[in-house]
């Protein structure tokens, strides 16, 4: 009796003695780690015993027992190697004590054998942004959206995660094309419009790193983009309107430069567009004017044909005369001839022939180009005085017949002298000379049509 007496004593000194050293926590009412996600028991593994173990050691946990909580959730695993929310629960533990090795080893354990496990998808995001491994952490965030998308905090780090990404792409981007390594740009703009599809200056900023690499069609269609998304962006809509006018097409052009100049006025703009009609107006031209320009020497016919077209508005501004003609009949500039000839700047001669096929010096462009500048100045005080102006020309004293005119032509810079100060009477004219001529006296008026 005495021996049995002395064993029971034994045995619930034990007892006492292990309940004293095993003392189970409570339910956490103030957990110490709120934003880890409880190891929850999905329905399909509900009833196994494990599922006790689980809680216990996530109470040990939240509790600051990080002994206990390793000593619980081992003993599950030892029993259920698969029982995935003990993985779980062992990942956030391990993060606690900054193991991050050991916590991402858990969580990916987890997710290997449940892919939709979010408390082990948040685990692994959390520990992968601790590792500084933001695109890893945004997908696992995002992978966890994808199971519950009602987690509203979580969707807030995904956004700002997404956003430091893309800041990130679009400076790699950046550097790239300002280094030169635009294959390397156009990459990175990619990647970044995969994750803001709706941001018009990508767009914008890829269909320059584009047109750089001499990629015109794909140019235009990022700028075309950009425009979509933001119908006020000015500048994309100019880099469309330079390309499309590099390509001749000019209708397309010139609607999208109005489209920015109603966006953005600018005198730039309109100076395009006013390029643009002429281009439009040379367009529909005879190819004998349009032929000019190119032409080694140019005849009376082709430079009447030149000043008509270009000064048109300048030739209406002048009081008409009568002349007579001979030899004008079925040329093909015969009505700008007789335009020009009215108006006084290229006179017939004096047998009323007007020889529309012989050779033009610089002599006499330099007569039509003073006769010219006489018509301007009649609404233009500023330019009187070319008209008295007496510069000194090497190869044409004061004497010379057509001194007077060259001597305006040069004075208004409308045909600079050449080396040595000469003027160089008797050289034909080639068209590119004449075109830029008339030209110089275009600017002179300054507002011609």
């Amino acid at each position: 009796m005495r021996r049995r007496r002395l064993a029971l004593v034994v045995l619930m000194t034990t007892l006492a003695g292990a309940c004293a050293t095993r003392v189970i926590p409570p339910a956490p009412t103030g957990a110490q780690y709120p934003e880890f996600m409880y190891p929850v028991v999905p329905r399909e593994l509900a009833g196994a015993g494990e599922a006790a173990g689980v809680d216990l050691g996530w109470r040990y946990l939240q509790g600051g027992d990080l002994a206990g909580a390793d000593r619980e959730l081992a003993a599950v695993l030892k029993r259920a190697p698969g029982f995935y929310p003990a993985h779980a629960a062992s990942g956030y533990v391990a993060f606690v004590r900054k193991d991050y090795g050991q916590a991402l080893a858990a969580f990916e354990a987890a997710v290997t054998m449940a892919p939709t496990y979010l408390p082990a998808l948040v685990g692994r995001g959390q520990t992968l942004l601790t590792l500084e491994r933001d695109e890893a952490a945004l997908e696992a965030f995002e992978a966890a959206l994808a199971v519950d998308p009602s987690l509203f905090d979580l969707r807030q780090r995904v956004d700002v995660l997404r956003f430091g990404r893309l800041q990130a792409i679009i400076e790699s981007a950046r550097t790239a094309a300002a280094a030169g390594r635009l294959d390397e740009a156009d990459q990175a703009y990619a990647r970044a419009l995969v994750a803001s599809p709706e941001t018009a200056f990508l767009y914008r900023e890829r269909g320059q790193v584009a047109r750089r690499r001499g990629d015109i069609p794909s140019a235009i269609e990022h700028f075309r983009n950009a425009v979509e998304h933001d119908p006020s962006d000015a500048v994309s809509l100019v880099q469309t309107a330079e390309l499309l006018e590099g390509q001749q097409d000019v209708a397309g052009a010139e609607a999208a430069y109005r489209r920015a100049a109603a966006v953005e006025p600018s005198a730039g703009i309109d100076a395009r567009l006013a390029a643009l009609a002429g281009r439009a107006r040379d367009a529909a031209l005879p190819a004998e004017v349009r032929a000019i320009e190119s032409a080694m020497s140019i005849t009376r016919g082709d430079l009447a044909a030149l000043i008509a077209v270009r000064l048109e508005s300048a030739l209406q501004a002048a009081p008409a005369r009568e002349v007579v003609m001979t030899d004008v009949g079925g040329h093909w500039a015969a009505a700008w001839i007789a335009r020009v000839a009215r108006a006084g700047v290229i006179e017939p001669f004096a047998n009323h022939t007007f020889q529309p096929r012989a050779a033009v010096t610089r002599a006499e462009l330099a007569g039509a180009v003073s006769r010219l500048v006489a018509l301007l100045a009649v609404t233009r005080p500023d330019l009187r005085p070319h008209l008295s102006a007496r510069p000194p020309i090497v190869d044409m004293p004061p004497a010379h017949l057509s001194y007077p005119a060259a001597a305006v032509a040069a004075s208004s810079g409308v045909m600079p002298l050449g080396d040595g100060d000469r003027f160089d009477p008797a050289r034909p004219v080639s068209g590119a000379e004449a075109a830029a001529a008339v030209a110089r006296v275009r600017a002179l008026a300054g507002d011609l049509p």
